[in-house]
Parts: C-alpha cells; sequence; structure tokens
C-alpha cells in the first residue's frame, strides 16, 4: 500500500481522535482507514495507538511516529511544489451553502481546476455558518450583510433578490401593489436570514436615497432553512418567497414564477470569502480569492443568473 498515504491517514486519526472521523474527512471507507492504520504499525514494528469504544490516543510509539509523519509529508508537499513555491497547488477546503453551490460554485470551481491542474477542492456544502479552524475550512462563502467584528473577509460579487409567487398562488390572491400589502400574504421565509423581515429600497438605480427603505414584517406557516425547498414550495404554489435572483430566475423566464413588486428592490447582499488569516495565505487561497472576484464580475452564466446580462425582462 501506499505509504504516503498511510502516513495522511495515521496522522487525521491521531489529530482527529477518532478512525470514523479520519474516515469521513479523507472521503474513506473505516475498513480502508483500518488497512492503512495497519501498515503504518507494520512498517513501524509498533502498536501506535491505543483504542477504546470512544477514542483512540497515541502510545509512546506512536507518538514519534507521529511526529515522523508530519516532517515525510512535509517534505512531500515541498516536493511537489518544488518546480514553483508560488503556483497554486494543494487542496483547498471550501465551505458554501446548498443554492450557491448547486447554482453557482460549481461551474466556478471547474473552471479554476482546469485553470490550475496542481489543485484539488473538497466542497463542504451545509447551510449553517461554519467553524473554519475547527472544520479544518480554508475558504466559507457565504450570503450576508451581517459579517462579525474582527472576521477577516473579501467581498467577490453582489447577490441581489427578488420576491415572488407562482402564477396558481396570484389566482386566488390579490397581487401586492407594495411592500406593506404581504402583510396578507402566506410568505414563506428563511431560516437563517429575512425571516420576520424583508428589507426594501424603492426604485432600481444604483443610488437609491437612504429615506426609501422599508422594513416589512412578513409572516407565514412555512419556513426551512434550505432555500431551495422554499424555491420548490413557492412553484407549487405554497405563497409568496424572497429568493436569490440567481436561483429564481430560470423560473421566472419559464413561467413558473411572476416577480412581485418590481419597484421595489429586496436589499442587496455581499458575496463573501471568509478565511482565517491575511498572513502566509497559500498561493491556491490567494488564487481562488482572484478567480471568484473575477468569476462573479465576469462568467456569462453568473451574470445571466444573477440579472447582469443585460436583459432583465425574464
Amino acid at each position: 500500500m501506499d505509504r504516503l498515504t498511510a502516513a495522511q491517514v495515521f496522522k487525521e486519526i491521531a489529530e482527529r481522535g477518532s478512525m470514523i472521523a479520519a474516515a469521513e474527512a479523507l472521503d474513506m471507507s473505516r475498513a480502508m482507514v483500518t488497512r492503512y492504520l495497519a501498515e503504518m504499525e507494520q512498517w513501524c514494528g509498533a502498536r501506535l495507538l491505543h483504542r477504546t469504544t470512544r477514542r483512540v490516543s497515541l502510545t509512546a510509539a506512536g507518538e514519534v511516529a507521529l511526529a515522523r509523519c508530519g516532517e515525510m509529508l512535509a517534505l512531500a508537499a515541498g516536493m511537489h511544489a518544488a518546480g514553483d513555491p508560488e503556483a497554486p497547488h494543494g487542496l483547498l477546503r471550501i465551505a458554501s451553502s446548498h443554492s450557491l453551490a448547486q447554482m453557482a460554485l460549481a461551474g466556478a470551481m471547474a473552471d479554476f481546476l482546469r485553470r490550475y491542474p496542481r489543485t484539488a477542492i473538497d466542497l463542504q456544502v451545509d447551510n449553517r455558518a461554519v467553524n473554519l479552524v475547527e472544520q479544518r475550512i480554508d475558504l466559507a462563502i457565504r450570503i450576508t450583510n451581517g459579517l462579525e467584528p474582527g472576521m477577516i473577509a473579501r467581498r467577490l460579487g453582489d447577490c441581489d433578490s427578488v420576491v415572488v409567487a407562482a402564477p396558481s398562488y396570484l389566482e386566488r390572491h390579490a397581487v401586492p401593489q407594495a411592500p406593506a400589502d404581504l402583510a396578507v400574504h402566506n410568505c414563506l421565509t428563511y431560516s437563517y436570514f429575512g425571516k420576520t423581515m424583508w428589507r426594501f429600497q424603492a426604485g432600481q438605480g444604483e443610488k437609491e436615497e437612504e429615506g426609501n427603505a422599508l422594513q416589512i414584517p412578513v409572516s407565514g406557516n412555512l419556513s426551512a432553512n434550505e432555500s431551495m425547498a422554499l424555491l420548490s414550495a413557492t412553484v407549487e404554489g405554497a405563497g409568496v418567497a424572497l429568493q436569490p435572483l440567481f436561483a429564481a430566475a430560470p423560473l421566472l423566464r419559464a413561467g413558473q414564477l411572476v416577480e412581485l413588486l418590481p419597484a421595489w428592490r429586496p436589499q442587496r447582499m455581499g458575496i463573501y470569502g471568509i478565511y482565517t488569516s491575511r498572513e502566509h495565505m497559500p498561493p491556491a487561497l490567494r488564487a481562488m480569492l482572484d478567480h471568484l472576484v473575477d468569476w462573479f464580475a465576469h462568467d456569462p452564466a453568473w451574470r445571466a443568473a444573477a440579472g447582469g446580462g443585460g436583459d432583465t425582462n425574464y
């Protein structure tokens, strides 16, 4: 078996304190993790771990082996990048929401991997905010206007939203003419943003006056922590939803949804790349941030989906 991989597996087990956790992190079966650990112990000629039903811990020989494995893996990484140490290389662990990963990032990641063939990406899809350190995430991509103080982030692009409903819903309910009319509608809400309040700006220009901003209380009989589930329910006529324009645009063009309140623009959100440190940033992470800024600004597919392709008549 590959001893370099065996060393990586052993290092993951030791750092995570669990063979199951190591298997999940490496996307490897438990049986394969066990085989690699056996290979390491045979190679070292000693038992490396104390095993209990809940955790594992290092033996004295394991402590020595872990230090040697760290040196060996660092040397291997250095050899891989020896041709050009500043060229993007290595694995990036990236976290994103389901909708953004599905509708946008899949294309951006594929384009990045074509451009930088010595890189690899582990895309972790979850709508909840992640702990970058605990979950060993290099880059979290989040749509928000509420970054925590002190958070290190780079704005990658903008995310516009749109209020939508299905024709079948509008056959049963009056079309809202102003944001205040939403009070009598069944509004489907997202658990992590705008669950009780939707914010609007009058007009479609870039310099609307702050005095025209409105905050509208909303409520309904369906909320979810997955925006794509709400989008599907909206298409089925369940109610009115506030959705990212990139997700709703194809359904608007197909006539499955209708844009409501076109004279009022929902609050624009920022798309941010969040990471742990500006110092000693790996070349792959720096290249990914630059790539995403350019991709959100210029990619034709994204601009069309996000309403920036010059044709906003869905």
